[in-house]
Parts: C-alpha cells; structure tokens; sequence
C-alpha cells in the first residue's frame, strides 16, 4: 500500500480549509484516511503561524514508515525542515500550445498587414500632396505666363430684339 502525505479540502464555498493527512494513494482527496497530521489555512497571511501547522512527530513518524508527500505538502514539510524539497522545473509546461502559437502567428501576419497598408496609404497621401502641389504651381505658372490684356471682353449689353 502506497501512502502519502496530501491534502484533504474542507471548508466552506470559496473559503477553502486543508488537512494534512496520511492516506493510500488510491483512496479519493477527501475521503478516507489513515491518520491527521496537521493543517493548512489558505485564507491567513502568508506570514502567519497559523497558516501551516504540523505534529512534527506523528509527521516523522509516518516518513519513516514510507509515506511520500505531495509537492504542496513537501513544500510545507521544507520549510518545517522535515523534508528536502526540490521545486521542479518543467520549461516545456510554459511553452503555448498549437492553438495558441498559430494565433500568435494570425495575429503577427495581420499586424504586418496593417503596418503595411497604413504606409502604402502615407506613401499615397504623400504623392496625391506631391501632385497637387505641381498642379497649383502649374497653374500659377499658366495664370503668370498668360498676359492681362488678352482677358476675354464683355459683350455690351443691349436689347437685340
């Protein structure tokens, strides 16, 4: 029979409460156990003496039996003093998954899109400025270049019936 040194919830909706206990490894998180070894309030300040509270013997006791914690529980049994922990380090666990990189990527190709429609359409306002600016001195050439006496002469008015 495999023991472990784990958690039991208890406690209210949304106010969790722990008890650490020794239990078979095959029996349900909350349900029967061997013996209570201590607790743990979630819900305290970390730097409480109340949040973790262990019987250090009966702990003692049940490693020496065989009983492996869980890595909450040996995270607590570390700090204790009672158990040499050792955080894991799983890189792969914080890689994104195909669903995620391939919006990554959707989002870069639009982003891309976007950069580059916004340039094409500086790039266009920058000719069409370019091009009414020749068009004005165009005309301010033609307007100069045309002589004042050559203005177009108004018919007199008169009665022509």
């Amino acid at each position: 029979m495999a023991l472990k040194l784990r958690l039991a919830r208890h406690g209210a909706k949304k106010r969790p409460y722990y008890r650490i206990v020794v239990a078979d490894s095959r029996a349900p998180r909350d349900g029967r156990f061997i013996d209570r070894v201590g607790s743990y309030n979630p819900m305290l300040p970390k730097d409480s003496d109340d949040r973790v509270k262990l019987d250090v013997e009966k702990v003692k006791e049940w490693l020496g039996k065989g009983a492996r914690p869980t890595d909450r529980v040996a995270r607590f049994l570390g700090q204790a003093g009672l158990w040499d922990f050792k955080p894991g380090n799983n890189p792969n666990k914080a890689k994104p998954g195909a669903k995620a990189l391939a919006l990554i990527e959707e989002k870069k190709e639009r982003e891309e899109a976007r950069k580059a429609a916004e340039a094409e359409a500086k790039e266009a306002a920058e000719e069409a400025a370019k091009a009414a600016e020749e068009a004005a001195k165009a005309a301010e050439a033609e307007a100069a270049e045309a002589p004042a006496d050559e203005a177009p002469a108004e018919e007199p008015k008169g009665e022509e019936e």
